[in-house]
């Protein structure tokens, strides 16, 4: 596990573009596994930047993103279809046939978890994977519990997560209460893991996820176990190191 410090956002934002740009000159027709909220929001504009400057090209890149709110529409401004969209895929030459985001209005969810991780597999595996991790240590939405949840599945949201995410929408009672993830197996079988953490609240979590006990009470412990991580990460979110 590998440890990039950066001053602050901005800085980790560029550090952790120039590891997804490294990746998709070294391997064009890369899978990249996505990540949402505000953390991974630098890093998509910096990489926007480039591709603006014709140092990038997304035309043959593949993306699977991590997880999306059970309830919400594509069209949904919340939702993490929406946010993609908004935030990278409007704005780069990715081919949107190539960007898979799982289905928020799936009418059979274990049916709808399964078939998203049989197209992971299809699509020939994640090569980078990108993360964020929660104040609480999730990552995705594998939310602290008594066991790792293997694959992609429907989970209930924790207060906290709720309490964190509540920023993005109009009130509390709108936020959904569950969302569809990929699992940790998912997420280990990645053959790179790229993880960004800014901010003094997400310094507990990080802490305890690298020198903690691996435990899915603190479930981005289980990286400890990846031969191939790099946390990118500010000042800030480091204070305890």
């Amino acid at each position: 596990m590998r440890i990039c410090r950066a001053t602050d956002y901005n800085d980790m934002s560029r550090k952790a573009a120039q590891i997804i740009l490294a990746q998709i000159i070294m391997k064009p027709n890369c899978v990249l596994g996505l990540a949402t909220g505000s953390s991974p929001i630098g890093t998509y504009e910096q990489l926007i930047e480039w591709y603006n400057k014709d140092e990038l090209d997304f035309s043959e890149v593949t993306s699977i993103n991590l997880d999306e709110y059970k309830g919400l529409s594509p069209e949904d401004p919340q939702s993490y279809r929406y946010f993609m969209n908004t935030h990278l895929f409007d704005h780069v030459n990715i081919d949107k046939n190539r960007t898979f985001v799982p289905d928020g209005l799936a009418t059979d969810s274990e049916k709808s978890c399964a078939e998203y991780n049989v197209n992971i597999l299809k699509q020939g595996g994640i090569d980078l994977q990108l993360l964020g991790i929660g104040r609480n240590g999730h990552i995705g939405f594998n939310e602290p519990g008594t066991v790792f949840k293997k694959e992609t599945h429907c989970v209930d949201l924790t207060e906290s997560t709720i309490e964190a995410n509540k920023r993005f929408f109009d009130s509390e009672a709108d936020v959904p209460r569950q969302a569809y993830s990929l699992g940790i197996k998912n997420i280990m079988q990645a053959r790179k893991i790229l993880v960004v953490a800014s901010g003094e609240d997400k310094a507990d979590a990080l802490y305890n996820a690298i020198h903690g006990e691996i435990t899915p009470e603190v479930p981005a412990s289980i990286l400890q176990l990846h031969n191939d991580v790099t946390i990118v990460a500010d000042e800030a979110a480091l204070k305890r190191f």
